[in-house]
């Protein structure tokens, strides 16, 4: 039991983290950046060494995210509960995600575009990370960004 807290406790704070690093973006002056919002934070029990974790993303009319990277060992999957984003995975075709449609990402993957598509109306996701329960750094920004 005890260890179970210890990693929930690892997996909180990898969240956290992955939080205030987006938020220290430097991006955010324009206006046009995306808030993250932890929702939860779980070791998974029958699978030693796993947790899984969610945020809720929210673009403002026009927002956008710098392209980025997750944790070697995240599978990540995002489902669109408002509005509609534009999101490019890797090489992959950009495609518009509308509200109750999903994609996922490899472990590993390049997220090189993550952006609400409309300019007039908010836009929303949840982010599901199944990862690697010592993981603290969930996000990690490009130096490069497009």
């Amino acid at each position: 039991m005890k260890k179970t807290m210890v990693a929930a406790t690892r997996v909180a704070t990898g969240l956290l983290l992955a939080s205030t690093l987006l938020a220290a973006s430097p991006a955010m002056a324009d206006g046009k950046r995306e808030t993250i919002a932890p929702a939860f934070a779980n070791a998974i029990p029958n699978i030693p060494g796993k947790s899984i974790i969610a945020a809720v993303v929210t673009y403002p009319p026009g927002g956008t995210s710098p392209a980025h990277h997750h944790a070697k060992s995240a599978f990540v999957t995002a489902y669109v509960l408002s509005g509609a984003i534009r999101s490019q995975v890797d090489d992959g075709p950009a495609k518009v995600f509308k509200a109750g449609e999903s994609w996922s990402e490899a472990p590993g993957a390049r997220h090189t575009v993550s952006e609400n598509a409309s300019k007039t109306e908010p836009a929303s996701l949840l982010a599901i990370f199944v990862v690697d329960t010592t993981d603290t750094e969930l996000t990690t920004f490009d130096q490069h960004t497009h």
